[in-house]
């Protein structure tokens, strides 16, 4: 009776292809390039979304990622995964659309540190990609940073240490970033949710 092998575990094969395509993309083959984004560019584009809050605005910040991770690729950026990487190149663009807006769109004001109300739990809505309107408000009303740990961490399911790297913090920073961010957007989705609730009613 013949056995059958056990097929072999991500680790052992998706590293070494990933890193056969970054060569390949760096000896400047467009094709490479190419499966790169077709690969993350989904992540990339949520991930902006998230910080961005509107999909035109997440579908410019997209192009503009791509353009500067092909130059940065092509003029030997250190990559050491690929996801993480492209986050990192979105989160300097997004950074940069954000403070132009600044300049013309008041922020939303920040949220405070009050016990928050209880409310649906919007980690799932978000990792569900529940965008409605309520969470969509609430997200926004988060800071940039606290958008962008609390987006990498549900949605992309990147590791502490992948966080830090895309961030340039500590892991310990990420720990607590994440902490309040969920307390926050908890607090904030819950604000969203009783106003409608009372407009509704009214």
């Amino acid at each position: 009776m013949s056995s059958t092998a056990p097929p072999p575990t991500p680790s052992a094969s998706v590293i070494p292809l990933e890193v056969a395509l970054i060569e390949r993309a760096r000896r400047g083959d467009a094709s490479s390039f190419r499966e790169i984004f077709r690969q993350h560019g989904p992540h990339v584009w949520r991930f902006l979304r998230d910080l961005l809050g509107a999909p035109a605005a997440a579908d410019e910040a997209t192009q503009e990622t791509l353009v500067r991770a092909h130059a940065s690729l092509t003029h030997g950026a250190p990559i050491e995964r690929l996801l993480p990487w492209l986050l990192g190149v979105a989160r300097n663009v997004a950074r940069e659309h954000l403070r132009a807006r600044s300049r013309t769109v008041p922020m939303a004001s920040p949220v405070d540190d009050a016990e928050p109300a209880p409310a649906p739990d919007p980690e799932a809505m978000l990792a569900g990609r529940e965008t409605g309107d309520a969470l969509a408000r609430a997200l926004a009303s988060l800071a940039e940073d606290r958008r962008a740990v609390l987006a990498l961490r549900v949605d992309h399911d990147l590791s502490y240490d992948e966080i830090a790297t895309v961030l340039g913090w500590t892991v310990l920073k990420v720990r607590n970033e994440i902490h309040r961010a969920r307390r926050e957007l908890r607090a904030a989705l819950a604000d969203h949710l009783n106003v409608s609730e009372n407009a509704n009613g009214s």
